[in-house]
């Protein structure tokens, strides 16, 4: 991938709308800085949806928040990071605030905790419209909030009712339409399907993958659900340790995963042909101190000599797939020496460290 340069040129007509270039993401702790997103490198394209998968702790709520700079205090970022030809982490606070809505979203997951009780939906909506463009009218607010509403299958008669007059399902299709209703070119949707019933699921599914036609917007899913991934996404990336070990087209992904981690967390997928359930053994690494070369290697099947020792590169693979592993590798006719093709001790790929 050819790097960034941090200058504040436009981005050119039907290039990216957002470009990460060895992003990294950094926590301040009392044992010191926790490497929450690693070292990640993506291009995400006008109307595309790329989803984001990977166990509890992975750093994918991090890297979405990370990409929109909603840190908390005690954070720090790096690397490279341009929206729409703009260099992200060269703009000052009240610059990166004002885009915030308007040109880039963020869809919250658990509703409740983020709508206001006490207000109205017709409230919800005008108190975003007027953060943003403080001229609209009062018309005009009204028409844009019954729209994306009823782009989300909400009715208007629901327009002036409290959160809580609503089901599970329909506030987080509120959540939705109040990320859209600034109509941004870029959305984080973290986990917007947490908790709901599988028929509403498939319903907010529908209503994300129809987002493109609508609004021509750009989004980063992230979720747990491999099932949503594939049916809504165009693209997946799987992420490890605060890294991207995967990623590429979500059908060849699932169909010829490259990476082991990626393998084994399908394998460990339910569906109603399994007859037996599977697991990773082991835990995700504690990421104040990761462990070297691969940072899957302690719970891999598949782990070498090498893989312990020496991190490996990402490489471009067959079916557009690009991945940072060994074994891939070695599958794909790469020549390893002996010693580093020997495979690791089952003792000592049978622990990991407990996060």
């Amino acid at each position: 991938m050819t790097s960034l340069t941090k200058d504040q040129t436009p981005a050119k007509p039907g290039g990216p709308v957002l470009e990460a270039r060895d992003l990294r993401v950094w926590y301040g702790t009392d044992r010191g800085p926790v490497r929450a997103v690693d070292g990640v490198s993506f291009d995400l394209r006008p109307g595309e949806i790329l989803g984001l998968v990977g166990e509890s702790g992975c750093g994918k709520s991090t890297l979405g928040r990370g990409l929109l700079g909603l840190l908390p205090e005690g954070a720090a970022r790096d690397g490279e990071l341009r929206f729409q030809g703009r260099d992200m982490l060269s703009l000052r606070r009240k610059e990166q605030y004002r885009m915030r809505g308007s040109e880039l979203g963020m869809i919250f997951q658990e509703p409740l905790t983020r709508l206001n009780p006490m207000m109205r939906i017709s409230d919800h909506f005008a108190e975003t419209l007027r953060a943003h463009e403080r001229r609209i009218s009062k018309a005009d607010v009204e028409q844009r909030s019954l729209e994306a509403l009823r782009v989300m299958g909400i009715p208007p008669t629901r327009f002036r009712a409290y959160p809580h007059e609503f089901s599970g399902g329909m506030r987080q299709r509120i959540m939705i339409a109040l990320a859209l209703v600034l109509r941004p070119a870029f959305v984080v949707a973290d986990e917007p399907t947490t908790a709901l019933d599988v028929l509403v699921e498939a319903q907010i599914i529908r209503i994300l993958h129809n987002l493109r036609a609508t609004y021509d917007t750009s989004m980063l899913l992230i979720t747990h659900n491999l099932g949503i991934v594939a049916e809504a996404c165009d693209r997946v990336a799987v992420m490890y340790a605060g890294k991207i070990v995967e990623i590429g087209p979500a059908r060849e992904v699932f169909s010829r995963p490259q990476h082991s981690y990626t393998r084994e967390l399908l394998r460990s997928t339910i569906s109603l042909s399994t007859t037996g359930l599977n697991f990773i053994d082991g835990a995700p690494p504690d990421l104040t101190d990761p462990p070297s070369g691969c940072h899957f290697h302690p719970r891999c099947p598949d782990a070498m000599q090498i893989c312990a020792t020496t991190e490996p590169a990402p490489r471009d693979l067959p079916g557009g797939i690009r991945a940072a592993c060994w074994a891939a590798e070695v599958a794909h006719g790469r020549q390893l020496d002996e010693d580093a093709r020997r495979p690791l001790p089952r003792e000592a790929i049978s622990v990991a460290d407990e996060a």
